[in-house]
């Protein structure tokens, strides 16, 4: 009994020790699905589970909203993206129709028919569309829809996801609508703009470019701007960007500046250059304003010239009359000693110093008539009617070789001027087109009406207003820019000595200044010359300065008193002897 005892209990000690080698055999034992077998029922319903509920939080939680629908188009359900967008609580659309949960027409752009291509297969991509909120405002969206496949792959449902769009088409609108006031601005803008990027290529060519340069706008895109400058610019311009881009140094940029351009027929023009910088992140844009300035600066030019005619004017003016006064002492007294001369050879010198007196007293007549001084005789004119009788005397003037062109305007106003002057200066043209023309050419003469307006007027110290206008023009050598600077200047010319005094020109300036008109002169080297002589046009309450009939008879001087007013002591001497022989009683006063 004691061995069984014994016995018995060692076996009840070695099934308790064996027990917890056990527990941890059976803890160290692996899973089935550690072992290679299959997970079990609740291991995969726990995996499902979570699946499940990390998709829902990733649903609940996307910005975007996302709407599941069944095969008949009832709406299983939708995040809370949707549910703000539509303003509305998923209770109240959760198995309702998907088309009248929603507004009519506000279901966001997804038709019927794009619904039923999804079911079917096709998935929709970039479907826009409008969805109305519950508090009447709208939105717009781009959706994107797909079917859900169930295990036996019969379509268990559609899910659609929108992206709300809204905020990007309303800026896309306003960068459309700026893009077309800024096109516009561009299209109707007087001046020409052009874009470059930092290596000078033309990325934009507005139409008034188009216009001023000559070129379309595909003619020059993608081209260096440098086409389009003349030297130095042209071959400096590339250097500049350079430059600038190194060293930030401003040439133009920002500052603006008068430069001369080049057209696509290689003529040059003045213009103004205005230049303005735009960064995009690391890349530059320049903006190019450009002006023509050719009119502005054909009348800066001609004020200039205007003032600086005028300053000259005035001195010759002042200089011819004092050495008229003097030449009418010198013709005065030769006159008087001519009776009392008796001896032939003193007569013959009397004679010569007659002779150069005269013409010192023409010399001054042409200096006063450039100086605007000389006495004019203005009468109403018929310019067509003056031009057609000179037409033989400048035939035989101007000679074979050349041959006249008029073109005298119909229904041609009259103007006021003096007409002996009017046909001096017709004369001086047409012979100075002559001598342009050694080899013969051709001569035209022009009449028409022109008008200034108060801009212009200015610029040219006259009246604004209508004007007749005298044109000659000559196939001649023409001037160059020197000359022209020139020509009317007194004693200027270009024909060797003993061929011209250099007074025609500055004559016919000074008569047509005078008669309140201007004159203007065009002329390129190889392309001849023309002067255009603007005089106003008649005023018809006009009337003719009057003037002593010829040949009508002196008053009697017996018994006659003369008052002579003179402030030149020598000239008032002199008028005052010559009339004492004449028989008047004189009375002298050296001022007013």
């Amino acid at each position: 009994m004691a061995r069984q005892g014994k016995r018995g209990k060692s076996a009840v000690q070695a099934k308790q020790a064996a027990r917890p080698r056990r527990a941890k055999a059976q803890r160290a034992k692996p899973s089935a699905a550690a072992r290679g077998g299959k997970p079990s029922v609740a291991a995969l319903r726990e995996q499902a589970r979570r699946s499940a509920a990390r998709f829902s939080l990733l649903v609940e939680t996307a910005a975007a909203p996302i709407l599941l629908l069944s095969p008949d188009l009832r709406i299983l359900e939708l995040n809370a993206e949707a549910e703000r967008l539509y303003g509305r609580a998923r209770a109240r659309l959760a198995g309702r129709d998907y088309f009248r949960a929603l507004d009519p027409g506000g279901a966001g752009g997804l038709t019927r028919a794009d619904l039923a291509h999804v079911i079917a297969g096709q998935p929709a991509r970039g479907i826009e569309g409008r969805v109305r909120r519950a508090d009447g405002t709208e939105r717009v969206l781009l959706w994107n829809a797909t079917r859900l496949l169930g295990p036996a792959g019969l379509p268990e449902g559609i899910i659609a996801v929108a992206q709300d769009i809204t905020e990007r088409q309303r800026a896309e609108e306003a960068l459309r609508e700026r893009e077309a006031r800024m096109s516009s601005i561009i299209a109707t803008a007087p001046d020409a703009i052009i874009t470059i990027d930092e290596r000078g290529g033309i990325q934009s060519f507005s139409s008034a470019a188009e216009k001023l340069f000559g070129y379309a706008a595909g003619e020059v895109i993608g081209r260096n701007i440098s086409m389009l400058m003349a030297s130095p610019y042209r071959e400096d311009h590339d250097a500049y960007l350079a430059r600038y881009r190194r060293t930030g140094e401003k040439r133009i940029i920002g500052i603006g500046r008068q430069v001369e351009a080049r057209r696509k027929d290689g003529s040059l023009f003045p213009v103004e250059l205005a230049v303005g910088e735009v960064r995009l992140g690391e890349t530059r844009i320049f903006t190019g304003f450009i002006r023509d300035i050719t009119v502005r600066a054909h009348m800066e030019q001609e004020l200039r010239q205007a003032q600086k005619m005028e300053a000259v004017g005035q001195l010759t003016g002042g200089l011819a009359h004092d050495f008229n006064n003097l030449l009418t002492v010198i013709t005065g007294n030769l006159e008087m000693l001519e009776t009392r001369l008796e001896r032939a050879e003193d007569r013959e010198l009397l004679g010569e110093a007659q002779e150069a007196a005269g013409l010192g007293a023409k010399l001054a007549g042409r200096l006063l008539a450039f100086g605007r001084r000389q006495p004019l005789n203005p009468k109403p004119i018929d310019m067509n009617a003056l031009v057609a009788g000179m037409s033989d005397l400048l035939r035989r003037s101007l000679g074979a070789s050349v041959e006249i062109e008029t073109r005298l305007a119909r229904d041609l106003r009259g103007t006021m001027a003096d007409p002996g002057q009017v046909e001096n200066a017709l004369l001086n043209l047409a012979i100075n087109a002559r001598d342009a023309m050694p080899g013969g050419g051709k001569l035209t003469i022009e009449t028409a009406e022109a008008a200034f307006d108060v801009e212009a007027a200015h610029a040219a110290s006259m009246k604004p207003g209508p004007y007749v206008m005298l044109a000659v023009q000559d196939t001649g050598v023409g001037m160059s820019p020197e000359v022209r600077q020139r020509a009317f200047e007194p004693f200027f010319t270009t024909k060797g000595p003993g061929s011209g005094t250099g007074m025609g020109l500055s004559m016919v300036y000074g008569f047509v200044k005078q008669s309140g008109g201007h004159i203007r002169l065009s002329s390129e080297e190889g392309r001849g010359t023309a002067v255009r002589i603007y005089l106003p046009v008649r005023d018809g309450g006009a009337a003719a300065a009057s003037r002593q009939p010829e040949g009508a008879a002196a008053p009697a001087a017996r018994g006659a008193v003369i008052l002579v007013v003179e402030d030149d002591q020598r000239m008032r001497k002199i008028t005052v002897r010559r009339l004492k022989e004449l028989g008047y009683t004189v009375v002298e006063a050296d001022n007013a």
